[in-house]
């Protein structure tokens, strides 16, 4: 018979070694501390139980223990506040200082409407007697005819640019003089405007005579004064 070599023992010896510094492996489906989740549960319900709690002794629903409460032990104020909460309205905190002074009629509002302002100052007979008055000093103004529009015998500038055809610096008149450039110069910058000068220029005799020397190159036109905006006024409204 063969004996067993040392090396054999050596190696079993090692592994009973191992096994014996192995941590057990909790069972995961045991409840903490008891053997399983229903002896927990049996525990817990027995405590329960004990101390007047639990289904075992007949629990009873949230409702039904608020509506057996006494309702004379709760104070007045929380009924107070209860019976605020069931109406839906809460009381106004109490208004503290004097309170506001009323408007008064301010300066310059007729007061004539209110019947307790007139009746302090006057009586029923001589708000009738003021009534008579105003009404006798109403004054009726009848409508008149509109004013006619003025007219002249030269003639507005707005007729007369609307009854030429030529441009500014197109001669139509002879105006033969000499110096006369220099001398429209001089009297055109004594018009605000080229349409003063040349209302002045049609009144005066223009455009056969040219008063003043308005229009030096004979165009009809004071002081480079432009018929052109009339012309399309007058097209645009046809």
């Amino acid at each position: 018979m063969r004996r067993a070599s040392p090396r054999v023992f050596v190696t079993f010896a090692s592994l009973a070694a191992l096994a014996a510094c192995q941590t057990a492996v909790p069972d995961s489906g045991s409840g903490v501390g008891f053997g399983s989740y229903a002896d927990y549960q049996a525990q817990r319900e027995a405590e329960l139980i004990a101390h007047g709690e639990g289904a075992g002794n007949g629990s009873v629903s949230v409702s039904s223990a608020a509506a057996a409460l006494d309702t004379q032990a709760i104070s007045n104020e929380a009924l107070e506040g209860i019976e605020a909460a069931e109406s839906g309205a809460t009381s106004a905190p109490a208004a503290t200082g004097p309170a506001p002074a009323a408007v008064s009629n301010a300066m310059g509002i007729s007061a004539e409407n209110s019947f307790d302002a007139v009746s302090s100052e006057r009586s029923i007979e001589e708000d009738a007697a003021l009534v008579a008055a105003n009404k006798e000093a109403y004054v009726t103004i009848q409508p008149t005819a509109l004013p006619s529009r003025p007219s002249s015998d030269a003639g507005t500038i707005v007729e007369f640019a609307l009854s030429t055809t030529n441009t500014v610096g197109q001669a139509l008149y002879s105006r033969l003089i000499p110096g006369a450039d220099s001398r429209a110069a001089r009297n055109c910058a004594k018009y605000p405007s080229p349409d003063l000068a040349q209302e002045y220029f049609l009144k005066n005799g223009g455009p056969e005579k040219n008063p003043q020397g308005l229009d030096p190159d004979g165009d009809g036109f004071a002081c480079s004064w432009d018929p052109a905006p009339f012309r399309l006024a007058a097209k645009a409204r046809q």
